[in-house]
């Protein structure tokens, strides 16, 4: 067992978050926690990271354990590099061990100024950079809030494999459907200040939450029969005589006094929409750049009245650039945009509005609409409030006091309230919970307007989207018909047809007769020939360096860990390196025959 959270107990203000809730992690244990925004998930995750003192309970962990914590909003220094951001939990020793490991996974990540200032960096940028630095470090427990928010999906797809190879306990929040599938093997929900348990991964634990609800579902019926039954049974017995059955009155008074079954509230999502006219939005051979970095190239596209888009693309590829061109926010360098008299667009952008954190959560939705028309009928601002699961004591309460979840829901609400005939989703699914998800999901498919979304969420826009755009390199977007699986298919096909056009072009080559080619080192090669025994050495030096120090570490098992780690890096580059060797000492051997 690697972690122990016993009878946790967490009061904020006036609202209960956790109430005597135990958890146990073991090796091997990869869990993802749900439940809806502003249940407690990332305050229960400071608790067991030792980051938040909870009011009541423990958490206890084996002495040798380390724990690696991302955050949802991670502290940094903003002076920093990337680089010494990364490795500022390190000590400089381990730093000049592991800066080749460390480079590697931030270019994965997409980060590749490792010299670029902390305090530049995008909200994307500084969260990818957090999460480069926990995985660096050596850890037996991974504790990840949103790890997959602002990755886009070959690095949601990298992580995954990175997560399914840990071999120590993991424990996540993730509102990513996929990818909680594909790497939990339990799933703890979070619910009325209480957690259940399920051995499952996420598909499984719906099939067994459905069956829990019906049984408990089943058990209130009977609950409910009974007492009927026992009701008659009383009421009778108090006319016929007044002398009755004591044990049985207390089974029906004891029975009378259970609760049924406490369930989620969810989120109701009435239609709002206005009008909209024949003409949309059309986009005219749109081409933009920033500086040196052309992110559009000769894009035209009309918007249909029902359109169902999915946007995807590596991060920085453009794909919000295409968003707010849409939306009006910035203009094309060359080419038009044309809107409709009777288009309203309604933007849930990623980073949201500006809101004030003093404000009333009220005042900021009725500043918008103190009314709204749907097609279940009219809705006053704090009727629409209490649907997206603001109750009236939370209206009155300042936006400061509300978690990243309920603020996200919140900005959600107020896109809503606006009555668009257009949407335009920037990443919807970063920061909501699954059942407002889902929700979200049912409301965009009877949703009377055009719906076009950025999203890496695979889950979404398989649920969502009928048309995929792909934003690629030098602004080129390329169209595909379907949903993001049947996208990812025409990907694969196109990649199976261009290896087998490759190994064709190869056979043909190899059946016709070839003249003898003069053996010879490209420019590459010679340099390469000249420099390797000195990388060679260098190595070798390296890897006694860190033998030595592997010998001086004693019983510090966490340095050892480490030095461990770095020695086999080393040893695989070494053996890389000897086989180069061998191949260009052969080469040259050949080509001073041949002269």
């Amino acid at each position: 067992m690697l972690l122990t959270a016993e009878h946790i107990s967490l009061n904020f203000g006036l609202k209960q978050l956790l109430d005597d809730v135990t958890l146990y992690l073991n090796e091997g244990d990869k869990i993802g926690i749900i439940g809806i925004n502003g249940t407690g998930k990332s305050s229960f995750l400071r608790i067991l990271a030792g980051e938040q003192v909870p009011d009541e309970g423990k958490v206890t962990l084996d002495p040798n354990v380390q724990v690696s914590f991302l955050s949802q909003n991670p502290n940094m220094d903003e002076n920093a590099t990337v680089l010494e951001q990364v490795f500022a939990d390190f000590s400089s020793d381990v730093r000049a061990l592991m800066e080749y490991e460390a480079k590697t996974m931030l270019t994965r990540l997409g980060i590749t100024d490792f010299d670029q200032k902390v305090g530049t960096l995008s909200g994307g940028q500084r969260k990818r950079v957090a999460l480069a630095s926990v995985l660096l470090h050596p850890a037996d427990v991974l504790i990840l809030d949103e790890p997959t928010n602002h990755l886009d999906s070959d690095m949601v797809l990298w992580l995954e494999g990175h997560l399914q190879k840990f071999t120590g306990g993991l424990i996540m929040v993730t509102h990513d459907r996929y990818f909680l599938e594909r790497v939990s093997n339990r799933i703890t929900e979070l619910s009325h200040c209480h957690i259940r348990h399920y051995e499952a991964n996420y598909s499984k634990y719906l099939e067994l939450k459905t069956q829990q609800e019906e049984m408990e579902q089943a058990a209130q019926r009977k609950r409910q029969s009974i007492l009927r039954v026992e009701y008659q049974w009383i009421m009778r017995g108090a006319q016929a005589r007044r002398t009755k059955n004591k044990d049985r009155i207390a089974r029906y008074e004891e029975l009378k006094a259970q609760t049924g079954p406490e369930t989620d509230q969810s989120v109701q999502m009435a239609t709002l929409s206005s009008r909209l006219g024949r003409k949309t939005v059309e986009l005219k051979d749109v081409s933009k750049s920033f500086g040196d970095k052309k992110v559009l190239d000769h894009f035209s596209y009309g918007v249909a009245r029902d359109d169902r888009v999915g946007i995807v693309g590596r991060n920085g590829a453009g794909k919000s650039t295409l968003l707010n061109l849409i939306a009006g926010k910035l203009f094309p360098d060359s080419g038009t945009v044309d809107w409709g008299e009777t288009v309203r667009i309604g933007y849930f952008s990623q980073e949201g509005r500006e809101l004030d954190l003093n404000q009333r959560v009220y005042d900021f939705i009725h500043e918008i609409a103190g009314e709204v028309k749907t097609r279940e009928g009219n809705f006053s601002a704090s009727q629409m409030m209490e649907r997206f699961l603001f109750p009236t004591q939370l209206q009155g309460q300042p936006i400061g006091k509300l978690s990243g979840g309920e603020r996200r829901r919140l900005y959600l609400l107020s896109v809503l309230m606006e009555a668009p005939n257009i949407l335009l989703l920037d990443e919807p699914t970063n920061d909501l919970d699954v059942t407002t998800l889902a929700i979200l999901e049912e409301y965009l498919e009877t949703f009377p307007g055009a719906v076009i979304a950025v999203s890496h969420d695979r889950y979404f826009l398989d649920k969502m989207a009928d048309q995929i755009f792909e934003v690629g390199e030098g602004g080129i977007v390329r169209r595909f018909v379907g949903n993001y699986s049947d996208y990812l298919e025409k990907r694969r096909q196109e990649e199976r047809n261009l290896e087998k056009a490759g190994k064709k072009e190869k056979t043909v080559r190899q059946e016709k007769p070839a003249r003898q080619k003069k053996l010879k080192f490209t420019f590459k090669e010679q340099h390469e020939f000249d420099t390797i025994e000195e990388d060679i050495a260098a190595l070798e030096e390296q890897i006694a360096q860190v033998e030595e120090a592997m010998s001086a570490a004693g019983s510090d098992y966490v340095k050892l860990q480490e030095l461990t780690e770095r020695q086999t890096a080393l040893t695989a580059q070494l053996e890389e390196k000897m086989d180069r060797w061998v191949y260009l000492t052969d080469l040259a051997e050949r080509i001073a025959a041949q002269e």
